[in-house]
Protein backbone atom coordinates (compact mmCIF):
# COMPACT_ATOMS: atom_id res chain seq x y z
CA UNK A 1 0.00 0.00 0.00
CA UNK A 2 1.19 3.65 -0.51
CA UNK A 3 -0.15 6.90 -2.07
CA UNK A 4 2.28 6.37 -5.16
CA UNK A 5 4.43 9.65 -4.27
CA UNK A 6 3.02 13.17 -2.63
CA UNK A 7 1.12 14.73 -5.41
CA UNK A 8 -1.76 17.16 -5.77
CA UNK A 9 -3.72 18.25 -8.65
CA UNK A 10 -5.72 21.91 -8.63
CA UNK A 11 -9.55 21.83 -10.59
CA UNK A 12 -11.50 24.45 -11.34
CA UNK A 13 -12.88 26.33 -8.84
CA UNK A 14 -16.95 25.70 -7.89
CA UNK A 15 -18.35 28.44 -6.26
CA UNK A 16 -15.30 30.43 -5.37
CA UNK A 17 -13.83 27.37 -4.08
CA UNK A 18 -10.98 25.49 -6.10
CA UNK A 19 -10.77 21.33 -6.34
CA UNK A 20 -8.12 20.30 -4.63
CA UNK A 21 -7.38 16.42 -5.67
CA UNK A 22 -4.36 14.40 -3.24
CA UNK A 23 -4.36 10.91 -2.82
CA UNK A 24 -4.26 9.10 0.88
CA UNK A 25 -2.61 6.75 2.57
CA UNK A 26 -5.30 3.92 2.62
CA UNK A 27 -6.88 0.93 1.52
CA UNK A 28 -9.58 2.36 -0.65
CA UNK A 29 -12.02 0.14 -3.20
CA UNK A 30 -14.72 0.20 -5.60
CA UNK A 31 -16.16 -3.24 -5.37
CA UNK A 32 -17.14 -3.57 -1.86
CA UNK A 33 -19.87 -5.00 -2.72
CA UNK A 34 -18.85 -8.22 -3.84
CA UNK A 35 -17.86 -8.84 -0.05
CA UNK A 36 -21.27 -10.17 0.88
CA UNK A 37 -21.56 -12.92 -2.47
CA UNK A 38 -17.94 -13.84 -1.09
CA UNK A 39 -19.55 -14.87 2.42
CA UNK A 40 -22.28 -16.76 0.20
CA UNK A 41 -19.88 -18.54 -1.87
CA UNK A 42 -17.96 -19.72 1.48
CA UNK A 43 -20.95 -21.12 2.15
CA UNK A 44 -22.09 -22.82 -0.42
CA UNK A 45 -18.83 -23.96 -1.29
CA UNK A 46 -18.96 -22.74 -5.59
CA UNK A 47 -15.49 -21.64 -6.54
CA UNK A 48 -13.80 -24.14 -3.47
CA UNK A 49 -15.60 -27.12 -5.37
CA UNK A 50 -14.07 -25.52 -8.75
CA UNK A 51 -10.42 -25.18 -7.89
CA UNK A 52 -10.17 -28.42 -6.39
CA UNK A 53 -11.41 -30.70 -9.85
CA UNK A 54 -8.01 -29.13 -11.21
CA UNK A 55 -5.30 -30.64 -11.56
CA UNK A 56 -2.33 -28.88 -10.15
CA UNK A 57 1.03 -30.00 -11.53
CA UNK A 58 2.86 -26.81 -9.83
CA UNK A 59 5.36 -28.21 -7.36
CA UNK A 60 7.94 -26.85 -5.28
CA UNK A 61 8.13 -24.20 -2.36
CA UNK A 62 7.92 -20.96 -4.18
CA UNK A 63 4.47 -21.41 -4.93
CA UNK A 64 2.32 -18.28 -4.05
CA UNK A 65 -0.46 -18.33 -5.50
CA UNK A 66 -3.24 -21.15 -5.26
CA UNK A 67 -5.78 -22.65 -7.88
CA UNK A 68 -8.32 -21.43 -5.40
CA UNK A 69 -7.15 -17.79 -5.01
CA UNK A 70 -6.66 -17.48 -8.81
CA UNK A 71 -10.36 -19.02 -9.60
CA UNK A 72 -11.63 -16.65 -6.91
CA UNK A 73 -9.53 -13.50 -8.90
CA UNK A 74 -11.30 -14.27 -11.90
CA UNK A 75 -14.56 -14.95 -11.13
CA UNK A 76 -15.23 -12.19 -9.21
CA UNK A 77 -13.20 -9.95 -12.03
CA UNK A 78 -16.02 -11.08 -14.14
CA UNK A 79 -18.99 -10.34 -11.55
CA UNK A 80 -17.17 -6.67 -10.86
CA UNK A 81 -17.04 -6.60 -14.59
CA UNK A 82 -13.04 -7.32 -15.04
CA UNK A 83 -13.75 -9.95 -17.88
CA UNK A 84 -9.56 -9.63 -19.02
CA UNK A 85 -6.21 -11.31 -17.59
CA UNK A 86 -4.94 -7.49 -17.84
CA UNK A 87 -7.30 -5.53 -15.31
CA UNK A 88 -5.89 -7.82 -12.79
CA UNK A 89 -2.47 -5.77 -13.01
CA UNK A 90 -4.26 -3.40 -11.45
CA UNK A 91 -6.42 -5.56 -8.74
CA UNK A 92 -3.74 -7.75 -7.40
CA UNK A 93 -3.18 -4.63 -5.31
CA UNK A 94 -6.88 -3.99 -4.08
CA UNK A 95 -8.18 -4.46 -0.66
CA UNK A 96 -11.32 -5.91 -1.35
CA UNK A 97 -9.70 -8.64 -4.03
CA UNK A 98 -7.49 -9.64 -1.41
CA UNK A 99 -10.27 -10.34 0.98
CA UNK A 100 -11.76 -12.16 -1.03
CA UNK A 101 -8.85 -14.39 -2.40
CA UNK A 102 -8.22 -15.19 1.68
CA UNK A 103 -5.97 -12.27 2.48
CA UNK A 104 -5.12 -9.52 4.20
CA UNK A 105 -5.21 -6.22 2.35
CA UNK A 106 -1.81 -5.40 4.06
CA UNK A 107 -0.16 -8.78 2.46
CA UNK A 108 1.75 -9.47 -0.84
CA UNK A 109 -0.04 -9.02 -3.81
CA UNK A 110 -1.88 -11.55 -5.43
CA UNK A 111 -1.30 -13.38 -8.72
CA UNK A 112 -0.47 -10.90 -11.49
CA UNK A 113 -1.55 -11.06 -15.25
CA UNK A 114 1.55 -13.53 -16.83
CA UNK A 115 0.51 -15.92 -14.09
CA UNK A 116 -3.10 -15.96 -14.46
CA UNK A 117 -2.38 -17.09 -18.29
CA UNK A 118 -0.01 -19.50 -17.70
CA UNK A 119 -3.50 -20.59 -14.87
CA UNK A 120 -5.57 -20.74 -18.07
CA UNK A 121 -3.37 -22.46 -20.26
CA UNK A 122 -2.47 -25.29 -17.51
CA UNK A 123 -5.69 -26.59 -17.95
CA UNK A 124 -6.06 -29.95 -19.44
CA UNK A 125 -8.93 -32.45 -20.50
CA UNK A 126 -9.04 -34.04 -17.17
CA UNK A 127 -10.08 -31.28 -15.10
CA UNK A 128 -12.15 -30.01 -17.92
CA UNK A 129 -14.19 -33.34 -17.91
CA UNK A 130 -13.88 -32.99 -13.79
CA UNK A 131 -15.52 -29.53 -14.10
CA UNK A 132 -18.15 -30.71 -16.17
CA UNK A 133 -19.19 -32.68 -13.05
CA UNK A 134 -19.08 -29.90 -10.67
CA UNK A 135 -21.55 -28.08 -12.84
CA UNK A 136 -23.79 -30.93 -12.33
CA UNK A 137 -22.96 -32.21 -8.58
CA UNK A 138 -23.81 -28.01 -7.50
CA UNK A 139 -26.79 -27.84 -9.41
CA UNK A 140 -28.02 -31.58 -7.77
CA UNK A 141 -27.10 -29.76 -4.22
CA UNK A 142 -29.13 -26.14 -5.12
CA UNK A 143 -32.00 -28.48 -4.22
CA UNK A 144 -33.81 -28.93 -0.81
CA UNK A 145 -36.15 -31.69 -1.70
CA UNK A 146 -36.11 -33.74 -4.68
CA UNK A 147 -37.86 -32.31 -8.01
CA UNK A 148 -40.81 -33.97 -9.64
CA UNK A 149 -39.85 -32.50 -13.02
CA UNK A 150 -37.36 -30.73 -14.32
CA UNK A 151 -36.77 -28.48 -18.13
CA UNK A 152 -33.63 -28.01 -19.40
CA UNK A 153 -32.94 -25.49 -22.38
CA UNK A 154 -30.44 -26.44 -24.99
CA UNK A 155 -29.43 -23.02 -26.29
CA UNK A 156 -26.12 -22.11 -28.63
CA UNK A 157 -24.90 -18.67 -28.87
CA UNK A 158 -22.31 -17.25 -31.09
CA UNK A 159 -18.97 -15.91 -29.91
CA UNK A 160 -16.94 -13.70 -31.30
CA UNK A 161 -12.91 -13.94 -32.11
CA UNK A 162 -9.95 -11.62 -32.49
CA UNK A 163 -6.84 -13.01 -33.62
CA UNK A 164 -5.28 -16.20 -34.56
CA UNK A 165 -6.86 -18.71 -31.99
CA UNK A 166 -7.08 -22.22 -32.19
CA UNK A 167 -10.22 -23.88 -34.20
CA UNK A 168 -11.78 -20.27 -34.51
CA UNK A 169 -13.85 -20.62 -38.10
CA UNK A 170 -15.42 -17.96 -40.11
CA UNK A 171 -19.27 -18.61 -39.95
CA UNK A 172 -21.18 -17.53 -43.07
CA UNK A 173 -24.28 -16.90 -41.05
CA UNK A 174 -23.20 -14.43 -38.12
CA UNK A 175 -20.70 -13.13 -40.84
CA UNK A 176 -17.45 -13.34 -38.58
CA UNK A 177 -15.06 -15.66 -36.95
CA UNK A 178 -16.20 -17.34 -33.98
CA UNK A 179 -16.34 -20.06 -31.39
CA UNK A 180 -19.82 -21.81 -31.19
CA UNK A 181 -20.70 -22.51 -27.17
CA UNK A 182 -23.65 -24.58 -26.25
CA UNK A 183 -25.14 -24.43 -22.93
CA UNK A 184 -27.86 -26.59 -20.81
CA UNK A 185 -29.55 -24.45 -18.35
CA UNK A 186 -32.48 -25.53 -16.30
CA UNK A 187 -35.34 -23.74 -16.50
CA UNK A 188 -36.32 -24.10 -12.53
CA UNK A 189 -33.62 -22.27 -10.87
CA UNK A 190 -32.01 -20.74 -14.15
CA UNK A 191 -28.17 -22.27 -13.55
CA UNK A 192 -26.15 -23.26 -16.37
CA UNK A 193 -25.93 -27.43 -16.16
CA UNK A 194 -23.61 -27.82 -18.88
CA UNK A 195 -21.18 -25.96 -21.07
CA UNK A 196 -19.65 -26.85 -24.30
CA UNK A 197 -17.33 -24.59 -26.05
CA UNK A 198 -17.80 -26.41 -29.94
CA UNK A 199 -15.54 -24.97 -32.69
CA UNK A 200 -16.59 -21.78 -34.68
CA UNK A 201 -18.80 -23.66 -37.61
CA UNK A 202 -19.95 -26.97 -35.56
CA UNK A 203 -23.51 -27.91 -35.83
CA UNK A 204 -25.08 -26.75 -32.72
CA UNK A 205 -26.26 -31.31 -32.31
CA UNK A 206 -22.51 -32.09 -32.31
CA UNK A 207 -22.31 -34.11 -29.12
CA UNK A 208 -25.31 -32.57 -28.10
CA UNK A 209 -26.93 -36.24 -27.51
CA UNK A 210 -24.19 -37.88 -25.66
CA UNK A 211 -23.97 -34.58 -23.04
CA UNK A 212 -27.98 -35.08 -22.61
CA UNK A 213 -27.94 -38.95 -22.12
CA UNK A 214 -24.70 -38.05 -19.48
CA UNK A 215 -26.44 -35.78 -17.88
CA UNK A 216 -29.62 -37.57 -17.24
CA UNK A 217 -27.94 -40.69 -16.14
CA UNK A 218 -26.41 -38.30 -13.45
CA UNK A 219 -29.67 -36.69 -12.62
CA UNK A 220 -31.68 -40.63 -12.13
CA UNK A 221 -28.64 -41.68 -10.41
CA UNK A 222 -29.81 -39.23 -7.49
CA UNK A 223 -33.99 -38.60 -8.14
CA UNK A 224 -34.90 -41.98 -10.03
CA UNK A 225 -38.01 -40.82 -10.86
CA UNK A 226 -37.63 -37.28 -11.99
CA UNK A 227 -39.43 -36.39 -15.20
CA UNK A 228 -37.05 -34.55 -18.05
CA UNK A 229 -38.39 -32.20 -20.52
CA UNK A 230 -35.91 -30.87 -23.36
CA UNK A 231 -36.63 -27.71 -25.33
CA UNK A 232 -34.53 -26.31 -28.01
CA UNK A 233 -34.68 -24.09 -31.30
CA UNK A 234 -34.90 -25.59 -34.57
CA UNK A 235 -30.83 -26.05 -34.61
CA UNK A 236 -31.58 -29.03 -32.86
CA UNK A 237 -34.22 -30.47 -35.31
CA UNK A 238 -32.04 -33.25 -36.07
CA UNK A 239 -33.22 -37.17 -36.36
CA UNK A 240 -29.92 -38.20 -33.88
CA UNK A 241 -31.57 -35.64 -31.37
CA UNK A 242 -35.05 -37.05 -31.50
CA UNK A 243 -34.25 -40.54 -31.13
CA UNK A 244 -31.63 -40.03 -28.26
CA UNK A 245 -35.11 -38.64 -26.65
CA UNK A 246 -36.84 -41.18 -27.41
CA UNK A 247 -34.10 -43.70 -26.21
CA UNK A 248 -34.50 -41.87 -22.74
CA UNK A 249 -37.57 -43.37 -20.10
CA UNK A 250 -39.34 -40.31 -19.02
CA UNK A 251 -37.54 -37.62 -21.02
CA UNK A 252 -40.00 -35.21 -23.46
CA UNK A 253 -38.99 -32.98 -26.13
CA UNK A 254 -40.17 -29.54 -28.03
CA UNK A 255 -37.91 -28.87 -30.29
CA UNK A 256 -38.37 -25.80 -32.90
CA UNK A 257 -39.04 -26.52 -36.42
CA UNK A 258 -38.62 -25.23 -39.52
CA UNK A 259 -41.39 -24.29 -42.30
CA UNK A 260 -41.16 -26.20 -45.00
CA UNK A 261 -43.71 -26.74 -47.79
CA UNK A 262 -45.44 -29.46 -46.36
CA UNK A 263 -46.01 -27.90 -43.22
CA UNK A 264 -47.01 -24.78 -45.10
CA UNK A 265 -49.87 -26.33 -47.09
CA UNK A 266 -51.25 -28.24 -44.27
CA UNK A 267 -51.20 -24.88 -42.59
CA UNK A 268 -52.74 -23.14 -45.02
CA UNK A 269 -55.95 -23.05 -43.86
CA UNK A 270 -55.46 -22.50 -40.25
CA UNK A 271 -53.61 -19.31 -41.31
CA UNK A 272 -56.49 -18.07 -43.59
CA UNK A 273 -58.78 -18.22 -41.01
CA UNK A 274 -56.29 -16.37 -38.39
CA UNK A 275 -56.35 -14.07 -40.91
CA UNK A 276 -60.18 -13.82 -41.37
CA UNK A 277 -60.92 -13.18 -37.94
CA UNK A 278 -58.52 -10.74 -37.73
CA UNK A 279 -60.21 -8.38 -40.37
CA UNK A 280 -63.70 -9.36 -39.20
CA UNK A 281 -62.66 -8.33 -35.28
CA UNK A 282 -59.64 -5.71 -35.43
CA UNK A 283 -58.26 -7.82 -32.57
CA UNK A 284 -54.75 -10.03 -32.83
CA UNK A 285 -55.39 -13.56 -33.63
CA UNK A 286 -53.66 -16.56 -32.43
CA UNK A 287 -55.14 -20.12 -33.61
CA UNK A 288 -53.06 -23.60 -33.01
CA UNK A 289 -53.13 -26.78 -35.07
CA UNK A 290 -51.88 -30.09 -34.60
CA UNK A 291 -51.21 -33.45 -36.24
CA UNK A 292 -48.78 -36.36 -37.41
CA UNK A 293 -46.27 -35.36 -39.29
CA UNK A 294 -43.28 -37.60 -41.21
CA UNK A 295 -40.22 -35.88 -42.23
CA UNK A 296 -38.04 -37.79 -45.26
CA UNK A 297 -35.17 -38.43 -42.97
CA UNK A 298 -37.13 -39.84 -40.06
CA UNK A 299 -38.08 -43.18 -39.57
CA UNK A 300 -41.75 -42.49 -37.85
CA UNK A 301 -44.63 -39.70 -37.86
CA UNK A 302 -44.30 -37.23 -34.90
CA UNK A 303 -46.13 -34.95 -33.71
CA UNK A 304 -46.29 -31.22 -34.52
CA UNK A 305 -47.90 -28.11 -33.37
CA UNK A 306 -48.60 -25.13 -35.56
CA UNK A 307 -49.15 -21.60 -34.13
CA UNK A 308 -50.41 -19.48 -36.81
CA UNK A 309 -50.87 -15.36 -36.03
CA UNK A 310 -52.37 -12.51 -37.85
CA UNK A 311 -51.93 -8.78 -36.10
CA UNK A 312 -51.38 -5.39 -37.35
CA UNK A 313 -47.26 -6.61 -37.87
CA UNK A 314 -48.79 -9.20 -40.23
CA UNK A 315 -48.97 -12.79 -40.07
CA UNK A 316 -46.30 -15.18 -38.41
CA UNK A 317 -46.07 -19.32 -38.43
CA UNK A 318 -44.15 -21.47 -36.06
CA UNK A 319 -44.02 -25.18 -35.78
CA UNK A 320 -42.63 -27.28 -33.23
CA UNK A 321 -42.47 -31.00 -32.93
CA UNK A 322 -42.82 -32.58 -29.53
CA UNK A 323 -43.16 -35.87 -27.32
CA UNK A 324 -45.20 -33.96 -24.28
CA UNK A 325 -48.21 -36.40 -24.01
CA UNK A 326 -50.23 -33.12 -23.74
CA UNK A 327 -49.96 -31.62 -26.93
CA UNK A 328 -52.60 -33.97 -28.07
CA UNK A 329 -55.12 -31.97 -25.73
CA UNK A 330 -53.70 -28.89 -24.99
CA UNK A 331 -51.46 -27.65 -28.43
CA UNK A 332 -51.28 -23.70 -27.41
CA UNK A 333 -50.25 -24.87 -23.98
CA UNK A 334 -47.61 -26.94 -25.55
CA UNK A 335 -46.36 -24.32 -27.19
CA UNK A 336 -46.71 -21.03 -25.00
CA UNK A 337 -44.62 -23.52 -22.17
CA UNK A 338 -42.06 -24.18 -25.46
CA UNK A 339 -42.26 -20.22 -26.30
CA UNK A 340 -41.17 -19.62 -22.15
CA UNK A 341 -37.67 -20.93 -23.11
CA UNK A 342 -36.60 -17.46 -24.23
CA UNK A 343 -36.42 -16.77 -20.63
CA UNK A 344 -33.27 -19.15 -20.77
CA UNK A 345 -31.82 -17.22 -23.84
CA UNK A 346 -31.86 -13.81 -21.43
CA UNK A 347 -29.74 -15.96 -19.56
CA UNK A 348 -27.62 -16.99 -22.51
CA UNK A 349 -27.44 -13.79 -23.41
CA UNK A 350 -26.57 -12.39 -19.72
CA UNK A 351 -23.23 -14.76 -19.84
CA UNK A 352 -22.37 -13.85 -23.04
CA UNK A 353 -22.76 -9.50 -23.23
CA UNK A 354 -23.37 -9.14 -19.13
CA UNK A 355 -20.53 -11.51 -17.87
CA UNK A 356 -18.69 -11.18 -21.16
CA UNK A 357 -18.15 -14.77 -22.06
CA UNK A 358 -17.41 -13.87 -25.61
CA UNK A 359 -14.01 -12.56 -24.49
CA UNK A 360 -12.41 -15.93 -25.08
CA UNK A 361 -9.33 -14.39 -26.04
CA UNK A 362 -6.26 -17.21 -25.24
CA UNK A 363 -4.64 -18.71 -27.78
CA UNK A 364 -5.43 -22.63 -27.19
CA UNK A 365 -8.71 -23.86 -27.09
CA UNK A 366 -8.31 -25.70 -23.96
CA UNK A 367 -7.62 -22.38 -22.82
CA UNK A 368 -10.67 -20.97 -23.72
CA UNK A 369 -13.09 -23.50 -22.95
CA UNK A 370 -11.55 -23.39 -19.27
CA UNK A 371 -12.21 -19.68 -19.36
CA UNK A 372 -15.82 -20.22 -20.78
CA UNK A 373 -15.91 -22.35 -17.57
CA UNK A 374 -14.97 -19.32 -15.14
CA UNK A 375 -18.29 -17.18 -17.25
CA UNK A 376 -20.08 -19.73 -16.33
CA UNK A 377 -19.16 -20.62 -12.74
CA UNK A 378 -19.61 -16.22 -12.33
CA UNK A 379 -23.33 -17.10 -13.95
CA UNK A 380 -24.02 -19.24 -11.48
CA UNK A 381 -22.84 -17.14 -8.27
CA UNK A 382 -24.67 -14.17 -9.37
CA UNK A 383 -28.14 -16.98 -9.83
CA UNK A 384 -27.19 -18.50 -6.55
CA UNK A 385 -27.18 -14.51 -4.65
CA UNK A 386 -30.52 -13.63 -6.63
CA UNK A 387 -31.95 -16.60 -5.76
CA UNK A 388 -31.50 -15.95 -1.83
CA UNK A 389 -32.30 -12.22 -1.69
CA UNK A 390 -34.91 -12.00 -3.91
CA UNK A 391 -38.35 -11.39 -2.26
CA UNK A 392 -41.02 -14.40 -2.45
CA UNK A 393 -43.17 -14.52 -5.80
CA UNK A 394 -46.70 -13.39 -5.61
CA UNK A 395 -50.02 -12.22 -7.64
CA UNK A 396 -49.77 -8.33 -7.93
CA UNK A 397 -52.92 -6.12 -8.35
CA UNK A 398 -55.29 -5.63 -10.15
CA UNK A 399 -54.61 -9.37 -10.89
CA UNK A 400 -54.81 -11.74 -8.64
CA UNK A 401 -54.42 -14.55 -10.21
CA UNK A 402 -51.08 -16.72 -10.24
CA UNK A 403 -48.21 -16.45 -12.42
CA UNK A 404 -48.19 -19.50 -14.13
CA UNK A 405 -51.95 -18.58 -15.22
CA UNK A 406 -51.30 -15.40 -16.85
CA UNK A 407 -50.63 -15.24 -20.83
CA UNK A 408 -49.98 -11.99 -22.86
CA UNK A 409 -49.75 -8.67 -22.18
CA UNK A 410 -50.99 -9.73 -18.55
CA UNK A 411 -47.61 -12.05 -18.17
CA UNK A 412 -45.75 -9.40 -19.60
CA UNK A 413 -46.84 -6.71 -16.97
CA UNK A 414 -46.69 -9.03 -14.22
CA UNK A 415 -43.33 -9.33 -14.52
CA UNK A 416 -42.63 -5.77 -15.41
CA UNK A 417 -44.07 -4.99 -11.68
CA UNK A 418 -41.71 -7.50 -9.88
CA UNK A 419 -38.56 -6.50 -11.63
CA UNK A 420 -39.85 -2.91 -10.54
CA UNK A 421 -40.27 -4.37 -6.61
CA UNK A 422 -37.48 -6.76 -6.49
CA UNK A 423 -34.47 -5.31 -9.00
CA UNK A 424 -32.15 -7.18 -7.39
CA UNK A 425 -33.78 -10.28 -6.85
CA UNK A 426 -35.03 -9.92 -10.61
CA UNK A 427 -31.30 -7.60 -11.96
CA UNK A 428 -29.09 -9.04 -14.25
CA UNK A 429 -25.96 -8.32 -13.90
CA UNK A 430 -25.48 -4.78 -14.84
CA UNK A 431 -27.87 -3.48 -12.08
CA UNK A 432 -26.11 -5.88 -9.63
CA UNK A 433 -23.37 -3.65 -10.14
CA UNK A 434 -24.54 -0.37 -10.05
CA UNK A 435 -26.90 -1.19 -6.87
CA UNK A 436 -24.54 -3.06 -5.11
CA UNK A 437 -20.95 -4.18 -6.47
CA UNK A 438 -19.41 -1.04 -7.18
CA UNK A 439 -19.78 0.82 -4.30
CA UNK A 440 -16.32 3.43 -3.21
CA UNK A 441 -15.13 1.72 0.50
CA UNK A 442 -12.06 2.05 3.04
CA UNK A 443 -10.57 -0.65 4.38
CA UNK A 444 -9.26 -0.18 7.63
CA UNK A 445 -7.02 -3.17 9.11
CA UNK A 446 -6.23 -3.87 13.11
CA UNK A 447 -5.54 -5.97 15.27
CA UNK A 448 -8.99 -7.32 16.01
CA UNK A 449 -11.09 -6.66 12.88
CA UNK A 450 -11.03 -5.56 9.48
CA UNK A 451 -13.61 -2.66 9.19
CA UNK A 452 -14.79 -1.70 5.43
CA UNK A 453 -16.52 1.88 5.69
CA UNK A 454 -19.14 2.79 3.01
CA UNK A 455 -20.62 5.92 2.47
CA UNK A 456 -23.58 6.69 4.43
CA UNK A 457 -25.13 8.74 1.65
CA UNK A 458 -25.04 6.19 -0.88
CA UNK A 459 -28.18 5.92 -2.41
CA UNK A 460 -28.28 2.17 -2.79
CA UNK A 461 -27.03 1.66 1.05
CA UNK A 462 -30.01 -0.09 1.57
CA UNK A 463 -29.87 -2.71 -1.01
CA UNK A 464 -26.71 -3.46 0.42
CA UNK A 465 -27.59 -3.82 3.86
CA UNK A 466 -30.69 -5.97 2.57
CA UNK A 467 -28.28 -8.37 0.98
CA UNK A 468 -26.29 -8.60 3.56
CA UNK A 469 -28.95 -9.21 5.88
CA UNK A 470 -30.11 -12.10 3.37
CA UNK A 471 -27.29 -13.67 3.02
CA UNK A 472 -26.33 -14.17 6.63
CA UNK A 473 -29.69 -15.43 7.64
CA UNK A 474 -28.86 -18.32 4.28
CA UNK A 475 -25.35 -18.66 6.15
CA UNK A 476 -26.56 -18.95 9.82
CA UNK A 477 -29.75 -19.85 9.79
CA UNK A 478 -31.81 -19.49 13.31
CA UNK A 479 -31.87 -22.64 15.21
CA UNK A 480 -34.99 -24.23 15.68
CA UNK A 481 -36.48 -23.86 19.67
CA UNK A 482 -36.75 -27.46 20.56
CA UNK A 483 -38.41 -26.94 23.73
Amino acid sequence: MGSQGVWRETLDSIGGRPIVVEPVDAHLSTDAGLLPIRQLDETLGLTEQFAKALIDERAGPALTHSYLEMTRMRVYGILAGYEDQNDHDALRSDAVFKLIAGRSPNDADLASQPTLSRFENAIGPKSLFALRDVLIDQFIASFDEPPTHLTFDLDTFDDPTHGDQQLTFFHGYYDQYQYFPRAITCAENDLVVMICLLFGTASPTLGAAEDLQYLVARLRAVWPDVRITIRADSGFAAPRFYEACEEVPGLDYTIGLKMNAVLRRRSDALLAEAVARFERTGQSQRLFDAFWYRAGSWPTARWVVVKAEANSQGTNRRVVVTSRPGAFVLPEATYDEYADRGESENRNKELKCSLSADRLSDHRFLANYFRLYLHCLAANLLVRVRQVVAHPPGPYPPSELPPEALVGRERRRYFNRRRERDPLGEGHAETWRMRLIKVAAEIVVSTRRVLVRLSGTWPFLHHYRAVCRAIHTFCHPPVPDTT
